[in-house]
């Protein structure tokens, strides 16, 4: 038996029995199946409106009314109920399709958007994703970190636009970037091979915001910034600043209108140093003030040297930001250069979070 409808029915029999007022109480006892229909199953309806049935049957025996009236309230209570059993089975039906749905959305996020693992080669990494499609959970962000034969790459980037175009294009680019990143040991190469695949599937209109990087075996950080928001940059004294590119490029897919190539920048990365890379989602999120959310301040104080705490606490502080929707997709992904001492600690295999909780002894 459902209890909110139940309580709701009760509330109605009271306030009837204490009023003496008679058959013009009776019509809100349909209130208790009309509710069940919103929070129970089909049973849970039947059961709220025969309740309502028995107690509209003996409120009107009670206050000795003509059968004609207490007749017409009943019929009307097993017709609500009649309705409201129909409205259960849809919003149930509904909610199995929606299940089926988050089912196949997280089945392909885990497919497109692989778990960073939380070591590799020299580095740390954490990452954290929103999709501003709340029931889709995924969207046009896309992010990807792998070790490869010529160091460490990743890619950060944003599509144009939403919705299943949009998720199409990530996977384009983070396929041609897998591909990509093993088998060139350059990584303007890398970068070339996306925008020529882009060129040839994307629309005159579409392209994709992107940062590639790479980490070499000198141990310097290569970055190629095509038309995104600059990573920071976080020294292990905890100062923070945009990586600004030395020169503008476009972004991937529209090289061929403006003529300019990517250049290529590289900086030194010391042992506790980290890169934070982000999508537009973060810096573009606005507060009832319209204020954007300073991403730079935020890096200052959650700074750790464990980055998954890190990005917890970014995004926890972004979504309370914006009052807990973000209105855009929003990917963190951040790197930390351990030191020597950590490194001989902790393995650099790549294992994640996940993984590591599997293999973990239990007690």
């Amino acid at each position: 038996m459902p209890l909110l409808p139940v309580l709701v029915v009760a509330v109605v029999v009271f306030v009837d029995v204490a009023t003496q007022a008679g058959v013009p109480w009776l019509p809100l006892l349909a209130a208790g199946p009309a509710l069940a229909a919103a929070t129970n199953g089909p049973r849970g309806v039947i059961c709220a409106g025969l309740l309502a049935a028995l107690m509209g049957t003996a409120l009107s025996i009670g206050h000795a009314v003509p059968a004609r009236e207490p007749t017409a309230v009943v019929s009307a209570l097993l017709a609500v109920t009649a309705a409201s059993c129909l409205a259960s089975a849809m919003r149930g039906r509904r909610e199995r399709v929606l299940a089926a749905v988050r089912s196949v959305a997280e089945a392909a996020q885990q497919a497109l958007l692989q778990p960073v693992p939380e070591t590799v080669g020299p580095f740390q990494a954490a990452v954290r994703y929103s999709a501003a499609a709340a029931e889709a959970r995924i969207g046009g962000d896309l992010y990807a970190l792998v070790p490869t034969p010529h160091g460490v790459r990743l890619i950060v980037g944003d599509v144009r636009g939403k919705g299943l175009p949009a998720v199409g294009t990530a996977a384009l680019v983070l396929g041609v970037f897998r591909e990509a990143a093993y088998d060139e040991p350059d990584l303007l190469a890398v970068v070339g091979r996306i925008e020529r695949s882009l060129a040839r599937n994307l629309g005159p209109d579409d392209f994709v915001t992107a940062v590639v990087a790479g980490h070499t075996e000198a141990g310097h950080l290569e970055i190629v910034n095509c038309g995104h928001a600059p990573p920071l940059l976080i020294s292990a004294s905890g100062e923070v600043r945009p990586v600004e590119p030395a020169q503008h490029t476009p972004p991937l897919g529209l090289r061929a209108l403006s003529g300019q190539s990517p250049g290529l920048q590289r900086l030194p990365l010391a042992a506790g140093d980290q890169l934070l890379l982000y999508t537009d989602g973060v810096i573009e999120a606005r507060d009832r003030a319209r204020e954007f959310y300073p991403l730079a301040d935020g890096v200052a104080r959650h700074a750790s040297d464990e980055p998954a705490r890190t990005l917890t606490a970014l995004h926890d502080e972004l979504l309370a930001h914006v009052g807990g929707r973000l209105h855009d997709d929003a990917a963190l992904l951040l790197l930390r250069k351990r030191t020597e001492e950590e490194r001989v600690a902790v393995p650099s295999g790549p294992k994640t979070a996940a993984q590591i909780a599997t293999t973990a002894p239990r007690a």
